[in-house]
């Protein structure tokens, strides 16, 4: 069963409008965990904060955020609640820069970058005693997560037995394409807001590498800025060249393990190329559950956000499968 278009997921009628289910949750969840910060040193000299969330469990489970997201994210809180309650131990993987402090290189994060997560998982391997470890990623951070599956197939660290992608921009383009389209305007200058304040800082403490900040300040969309800031700094030639080498949608087929992807398709970041139906049917590892509503990590059923879990046990229900 590779691809499930899946009808179990029947939101209210308010809520079945893609933006209204997305901001929803961003608004209204209000579940808290309590994290304690673990700091690990990076093989270039860097850092990574690790945010743990424990239940004294032989098993854990790598957490990553989305774009500009963080340990702070709501749906980090509800689904370490979630594992929690399971007997799951929870690691949040805070990406390069994404924690609320600097980070020491020029470099920071972006879609492709899986050698931190092969940092975190090692860390995990050589310092803790758990049994198995399993990996959920949120949006970019689930780009990440598919990728890793697939591009590591063939030297996966023992220690890891599934992978779970929410809402995820498998094809980086047709991302692009989607969240700049003019209904998508609030979320597009949300994040090139802060976006936008991270570069600086960078400019600011790497004054000659040459970050052009006068044309930062102008982007208009993720095209200009990841041509002019996130592409150069991080190696490649240009936006397009970054796209084309980071989409997680192309490694699907080398996937090895128990993989699953769930993202809605009235989705406002995704287009039809970041539904990898074909993929889904060539690769027997490799799970798509498409649900008709739920808009970009929201998922949400109802008003009342503390029993709004749909999301959260379908995740756990496969983790749990794939964990025994």
């Amino acid at each position: 069963m590779p691809f499930i278009l899946d009808k179990s997921f029947k939101p209210y009628i308010l809520l079945r409008n893609k933006h209204v289910n997305t901001l929803y949750r961003y608004f209204f969840s209000d579940t808290k965990v309590e994290f304690k910060r673990k700091r690990i040193k990076t093989f270039d000299n860097d850092f990574i904060d690790l945010d743990f969330s424990k239940v004294n469990s032989n098993n854990i489970v790598i957490l990553i955020h989305g774009l500009e997201g963080s340990s702070d994210s709501n749906y980090i809180h509800t689904m370490s609640q979630t594992l929690n309650n399971a007997n799951f131990d929870v690691v949040v993987f805070n990406m390069r820069g994404c924690s609320g402090e600097s980070n020491k290189q020029l470099s920071s994060y972006h879609s492709g970058k899986t050698e931190d997560l092969l940092e975190v998982i090692n860390y995990l391997e050589n310092n803790y005693e758990y049994l198995k470890i399993n990996i959920i990623g949120y949006s970019l951070g689930g780009n990440l997560t598919i990728k890793f599956m697939g591009e590591f197939s063939n030297k996966m660290p023992s220690s890891i037995f599934s992978a779970v992608g929410v809402s995820v921009p498998c094809d980086l383009k047709g991302s692009v394409e989607s969240i700049s389209k003019y209904e998508n305007k609030i979320y597009m200058n949300g994040f090139l807001k802060t976006l936008r304040e991270k570069a600086k800082q960078k400019a600011t403490k790497f004054p000659n590498d040459n970050i052009n900040i006068e044309k930062i300040n102008k982007a208009k969309n993720f095209y200009e800025f990841d041509d002019f800031f996130t592409a150069p700094i991080h190696g490649f030639k240009d936006a397009e060249d970054y796209w084309k080498k980071s989409s997680c949608k192309q490694y699907i087929k080398g996937i090895k393990l128990p993989t699953l992807l769930i993202s809605a398709k009235d989705d406002p970041f995704l287009d039809e190329n970041c539904h990898p139906i074909k993929e889904a049917k060539q690769n027997d590892n490799f799970t798509f559950i498409q649900t008709k509503n739920g808009g970009h990590l929201g998922f949400v059923t109802g008003f009342k956000m503390n029993n709004q879990r749909w999301l959260e046990n379908r995740i756990l229900e496969f983790i749990q499968d794939n964990s025994k």
